[in-house]
């Protein structure tokens, strides 16, 4: 079986899943190429496993008019058996071949459907986002897959390798440093534990605004900006709580890596973590921006012992349940088979 990725995301929980299932894909034999974008951090997780042909696909960059000419040659010459573009801008790298299924992959809600013209089948990893294509008039396929996560457990590191005490509470949290994530309204929460530490794995565009928060809240001795890192499970293991503070987010990847080391989550009310959360049973939930909210949930966890347990392993029963590699590597392979 072959498969065509166009991937031309940055670095991300989407782009840790797409990581995921091009490894897992490769388990079961799957041919695969891809089209990414240069220097990504996590290149090096599929290279091996994956041909890769790196792209800017830019408007004022060359390969606008050559990438798709390009790859529509790639599909005549090899003849896959799936096309697969992730989210919405690759989309448009969809050739017009007929020669196998098409399926553009979906983790957010799209705007405007003019991008998946060439797409047989929108794969929404939520039912969500599935039922909004529906009603902003996409009346092609639709099929919802989610995401998985590595289900393995990993030592910790050595907390001291953070300058953070052994005995110390420790909240974190990762993603892209951007509004929509809402690091700031943790970054409130946990100035009102005190003694309670609080690590952010990330960068972006909001990282200086972030740190001048932390200052002017007198956090610097308790908050550690670790950067990205290609393996964040040992730091997720390590930590007491995870805590998920965005105001929009249409899964939740970094939900599922901390179930998968069994940490008990806190998490906002946004989309995805309404669909697979029961507040009290595999987790906590928060009201969206709304510091006092998630510092009443985080210290919930830290005072009741019996609370945090039962949650963490409610959520790692939800993700072995409804989140597993097999399912979701298999129900792909099923799309794969099928004829345009």
């Amino acid at each position: 079986m072959k498969v065509m990725h166009y991937h031309l995301g940055k670095d991300g929980g989407a782009e840790r899943f797409f990581v995921h299932l091009v490894n897992a894909l490769a388990r079961r034999g799957v041919e695969q190429k891809a089209v990414i974008r240069p220097n990504r951090l996590w290149k090096k997780n599929i290279d091996g496993v994956c041909g890769i042909i790196e792209s800017n696909f830019r408007n004022l960059s060359p390969d606008r008019l050559l990438l798709p000419l390009k790859v529509m040659s790639m599909a005549r010459q090899e003849k896959p058996d799936a096309l697969m573009s992730w989210a919405t801008r690759p989309s448009r790298l969809m050739p017009n071949y007929k020669g196998c299924i098409k399926l553009s992959r979906l983790g957010d809600y799209p705007t405007k459907l003019d991008y998946f013209k060439n797409t047989d089948i929108l794969v929404c990893n939520t039912p969500g986002i599935a039922e909004h294509v529906k009603a902003i008039g996409w009346t092609r396929g639709v099929e919802v897959i989610s995401n998985f996560t590595s289900t393995q457990a990993i030592a910790p590191i050595a907390r001291a390798e953070l300058d953070t005490p052994q005995d110390a509470s420790v909240v974190m949290s990762m993603g892209r440093f951007v509004k929509r994530k809402g690091f700031h309204t943790l970054i409130d929460a946990v100035a009102g534990l005190p003694g309670v530490y609080l690590w952010l794995a990330g960068d972006g565009e909001e990282r200086e605004s972030l740190e001048v928060q932390v200052d002017a809240r007198g956090m610097r001795d308790r908050v550690r900006f670790i950067g990205w890192k290609d393996e964040t499970r040992p730091y997720v293991s390590a930590a007491d709580i995870f805590v998920m503070p965005s105001s929009h987010e249409p899964l939740g990847n970094v939900i599922l890596e901390a179930w998968a080391q069994k940490k008990p989550v806190v998490s906002s009310k946004s989309e995805g973590p309404m669909w697979f959360m029961r507040d009290g049973e595999n987790g906590l939930l928060a009201e969206i921006g709304e510091a006092e909210s998630f510092a009443a949930a985080i210290g919930n966890l830290l005072s009741d012992q019996a609370l945090s347990q039962r949650v963490a392993a409610g959520g790692h029963e939800t993700l072995m349940g409804q989140f597993s590699e097999e399912a979701v590597a298999s129900a792909y392979i099923d799309l794969f088979k099928r004829k345009p």
